[in-house]
C-alpha cells in the first residue's frame, strides 16, 4: 500500500468527519480532481476508504443550489480498520503493544514470576483449546495448514509447508507480539507449550528458527511420533 503524502493527509482529514467528495478533498490538499479521485481508488482498492451514500454520510453538509446526481462521498471504511492502520501508522497509532508489556510488567512487579507464569499458562490452554476446536479432523498436514492459516489470520503471516519426508514446516515471518515476547520471554516458550498442546501427544514439535535468537523468522518443525 502506498502511504505518506497526500494519501496520509486525506486518511488523516476524513479521521474528523464523516465523509467528502474528491472535488472537496482535492481542494483541501491542493491537487487536481482527477489526481485525488486516482487517490482515493488506490486507497479504496486497499481497504482504507469507501464510497458512502444516504445515512452513512449523515452529517455531510448538503448544497441544495446543486441539480442531478449527487457528488461520490468518500468516508474511511471503519469494517476492516487493520488495513488503515497498517498503512498508516502516524494517522492509525496502536498502543496495544504497549499495553500488553505494561501488563505484563505489572503482573510480575504486583504478582510475582509464578504468578504471570499461572497466568500465560492459563491464556495458553484457551489458545490451545481454541485451535482444537477450529482444527477438526484430518491428516496432520491439514491440520497444521489450518493452524498455519488461524495464525495468519493473527498477524503472523504464517505458512505451512510439507516435506518428503512428511514433517511439516510451519513459519511464522512476522510477529505481533514482538515488544511482548522481548519483555518476557515465557511469552515465546508458551507459543510453543500451545502448539504441542493443540497437536496432541502423538506430534511433535519443535522450535527450529526463533525471531528472538536472532533469527528473521520463526519456524517450528512438525511431524508424527514414529
Amino acid at each position: 500500500m502506498a502511504s505518506g503524502g497526500t494519501k496520509q493527509r486525506v486518511v488523516e482529514h476524513l479521521q474528523t468527519v464523516a465523509s467528502a467528495t474528491a472535488p472537496d478533498l482535492a481542494r483541501l490538499m491542493g491537487v487536481s480532481d482527477a489526481a485525488m479521485r486516482q487517490h482515493l481508488e488506490q486507497l479504496e482498492s486497499d481497504g482504507v476508504v469507501r464510497r458512502v451514500t444516504g445515512d452513512d454520510a449523515h452529517d455531510a453538509p448538503v448544497d441544495t443550489r446543486l441539480r442531478g446526481r449527487p457528488a461520490t462521498r468518500w468516508s474511511l471504511d471503519r469494517r476492516d480498520s487493520r488495513s488503515a492502520i497498517d498503512g498508516f501508522p502516524a494517522a492509525f497509532p496502536d498502543r496495544h503493544d504497549d499495553l500488553a508489556v505494561d501488563l505484563l510488567t505489572a503482573i510480575r512487579s504486583a504478582l510475582g514470576d509464578e504468578a504471570l507464569g499461572r497466568v500465560l499458562a492459563r491464556r495458553g490452554e484457551q489458545q490451545s483449546e481454541s485451535y482444537r476446536g477450529a482444527l477438526g479432523d484430518g491428516s496432520l498436514a491439514e491440520r497444521a495448514t489450518r493452524l498455519a492459516h488461524l495464525r495468519d489470520l493473527e498477524g503472523y503471516r504464517a505458512e505451512a509447508t510439507v516435506a518428503d519426508d512428511g514433517s511439516i514446516t510451519l513459519t511464522e515471518h512476522h510477529c505481533p507480539i514482538a515488544d511482548a515476547a522481548r519483555s518476557c520471554g515465557a511469552v515465546c516458550d508458551s507459543e510453543l507449550v500451545v502448539f504441542r498442546a493443540t497437536l496432541g501427544a502423538d506430534v511433535t514439535v519443535e522450535r527450529t528458527r526463533h525471531a528472538m535468537s536472532g533469527d528473521s523468522r520463526c519456524s517450528y518443525r512438525i511431524a508424527a511420533v514414529t
